[in-house]
């Protein structure tokens, strides 16, 4: 019989920035912390994919109560769009602390309130107000909304909904 409360943790690949990213990401989310590290040693240290023996192989961490694993795997695998992590912000002040922090610059923002990080995760700030626009508005203030959404920048509450509003 399987496990009724299975444990998941998301593993992300990394190519040797393992640890930075794990120490960036802890010291942004609220409740999060690092739990432990593995290093290349013995017969797979001094080559593996390239890295150093003694250097990070794993860290595993947890965001705001959610386990990671973050590996340096070498650059065989890279990060892409089809799996990003949703950030459900309460107000603006929230969207704007966490683009801050995770964003890499504009060239790394993307559509509807996605980014890039500078190790290629990609992220959806999103404020909960989107959310219950979305679900409350018809089919006119919805589309409304998801133009304003399109912009390539984070997402502005206020446009939002003024949007949904149909004040502009």
């Amino acid at each position: 019989m399987p496990n009724p409360n299975p444990k998941i943790t998301t593993c992300l690949w990394f190519d040797g920035q393992a640890a930075e990213a794990a120490a960036h990401y802890t010291s942004t989310f609220p409740n999060s912390y690092i739990t432990e590290k593995t290093y290349y040693e013995g017969p797979e240290g001094g080559g593996h994919h390239g890295f150093e023996r003694g250097s990070v192989k794993t860290v595993s961490f947890t965001l705001n109560g959610n386990a990671f694993t973050a590996i340096n795997g070498g650059p065989i695998y890279t990060f892409s769009e089809a799996t990003s992590f949703q950030i459900d912000c309460d107000n603006q002040d929230e969207v704007d602390y966490y683009f801050g922090k995770l964003c890499g610059g504009e060239d790394k923002v993307m559509e509807c309130g996605w980014c890039k990080d500078k190790w290629g995760v990609t992220w959806q700030i999103l404020p909960k107000q989107l959310f219950k626009y979305m679900r409350e508005g018809n089919a006119e203030q919805t589309g409304r909304i998801m133009a304003a959404m399109m912009k390539k920048e984070k997402i502005d509450v206020e446009a939002l909904k003024k949007a949904f509003e149909g004040a502009e």
